[in-house]
């Protein structure tokens, strides 16, 4: 069996890889579906090898766009690849300049913004230290998680924008994380236990020490026992003599000086747990204080929990709006045996007390659950309001259709109130105690000076 070569294509090699190399060095897009046709299995050959070059690394580094979108149509995987120099082909087209070719790598799999590359820096990273605002920002959209990516060196894309002093950059980060409740990413520290207030100090940029005021835990220290405002008083002789900046630096002191104390991670975990921590303990509310460690068992056992509460919730609720015998339709007339209203239950006092204790703690146990799994999600400030106005017109409803009695040889009024007034009582108690808790967890993870992101909540979203 010959195989036919034409001549008139002085490209072509005898080795297939090598042609196909040279197309994607060309960006001859005609020359690899040829050369796909002639083996249908050469693009899968790449992904046979651990670290090597592929077609989309050439072309991701001569900046041929089409080409490369071509071959990651063809085989996606090879995106994630990285050459034995340590870079994938995002990584190549951001270290070339290839700014359109990083917009359509993205546009087609936005979790190339987290490929760690060498050195366990990130496509990411890079834009950060490159300082390209409008692309840092495409990238924290088309992939969130992304911020939360660390190199080598323990540092996060806010660390890298500061030590590059590239200020826009910064202020892009700073807006994202404040706009997705992350702003715990600003005090994870790196391998020298810098946080980015350190940098910022140690670089001496007033205008980020500014922005970062309030944001951040100014009272915690690096692995030399220094904290941000040691270090401006180590520094502030060796700084230039210019009245804005020196303003600037002023104004971050003096904050710096009156924050919070903060605790080290050992002396926090020595400790006895606070009666707080003990009874959060008991009522179940350590969900809100989890690691950032779960696991997949975890979420589903979670959203089955979540589905069997929601369901008792609604069989209780649907229970109140039609209790057993329904409601009086007309007012009692003189001389009827029972007093009533129309609209108010047809059962007995007795026999509504019996139903509806049961009933009710179902719902409220139930009503507990959906709070503690749902505190931190997305919008869940929303989930609390409506919850609570749930249970306001669940009160609301008792009260107008519960039986009563104007009878002396019935139970009078007090019992009663006692058993409606209960109700918004214990309402409130399941609305506040894990909204309370998550925010008091959330006061003493700051309080806490740990050197990553071990204590972040997962579902700390809001």
């Amino acid at each position: 069996m010959s195989i036919v070569v034409d001549v008139s294509d002085t490209y072509q090699d005898d080795n297939i890889y090598e042609r196909i190399k040279k197309a994607a060095q060309d960006g001859d897009i005609e020359r690899l579906y040829k050369m796909v046709a002639e083996d249908h299995y050469i693009l899968k050959h790449y992904e046979k090898l651990p670290f090597c070059e592929t077609p989309l690394h050439v072309a991701a580094e001569k900046g041929h766009t089409h080409f490369a979108m071509e071959v990651m149509t063809l085989k996606p995987s090879l995106a994630l690849k990285l050459n034995p120099s340590g870079f994938s082909p995002m990584h190549l087209a951001l270290l070339n300049n290839h700014i359109r070719m990083a917009r359509g790598f993205i546009a087609i799999d936005s979790s190339l913004v987290s490929v760690r590359g060498r050195g366990g820096i990130t496509p990411l990273h890079h834009v950060a230290r490159l300082g390209d605002a409008e692309l840092l920002g495409e990238m924290l959209c088309a992939f969130p998680s992304s911020v939360d990516d660390l190199t080598i060196k323990c540092e996060t894309a806010v660390h890298i924008a500061v030590k590059n002093h590239r200020f826009e950059a910064f202020r892009v980060l700073f807006g994202w994380v404040k706009r997705s409740n992350r702003e715990e990413v600003l005090d994870w520290k790196d391998e020298d236990g810098n946080t980015v207030l350190h940098i910022a100090a140690l670089t001496n940029q007033p205008e980020v020490m500014k922005l970062l005021r309030g944001s951040v835990k100014s009272k915690a220290k690096n692995n030399d026992n220094k904290t941000a405002k040691d270090i401006l008083q180590t520094h502030q002789s060796h700084l230039s003599p210019k009245p804005i900046s020196s303003s600037l630096i002023q104004i971050a002191k003096e904050r710096l000086v009156y924050g919070t104390t903060t605790t080290t991670l050992a002396k926090y975990l020595s400790t006895k747990p606070s009666f707080l921590e003990k009874l959060s303990s008991v009522l179940g509310l350590t969900n809100l204080n989890k690691t950032r460690q779960t696991s997949p068992n975890s979420d589903d056992s979670r959203s089955v929990i979540l589905v069997v509460a929601v369901l008792i919730v609604t069989a209780t609720y649907q229970a109140n709006l039609s209790p057993p015998g329904g409601f009086w339709q007309e007012d009692s007339k003189r001389g009827d045996r029972d007093d009533h209203l129309a609209g108010q239950m047809t059962m007995t006092f007795y026999e509504a007390i019996f139903f509806y204790i049961p009933n009710g703690i179902a719902f409220f146990l139930s009503l507990y659950v959906i709070m503690i799994l749902t505190v931190g999600l997305p919008m869940w400030k929303v989930l609390y309001g409506s919850i609570a106005a749930l249970g306001i017109a669940n009160f609301a409803m008792l009260n107008i259709t519960f039986p009563t009695s104007h009878t002396e040889h019935r139970p009078g009024g007090v019992i009663l109130n006692v058993f409606l007034y209960t109700y918004p009582a214990i309402t409130a108690i399941i609305v506040f105690a894990p909204f309370a808790v998550f925010f008091l967890n959330k006061w003493r993870r700051r309080r806490v000076d740990f050197p990553a992101r071990y204590f972040t909540s997962p579902h700390e979203l809001s």
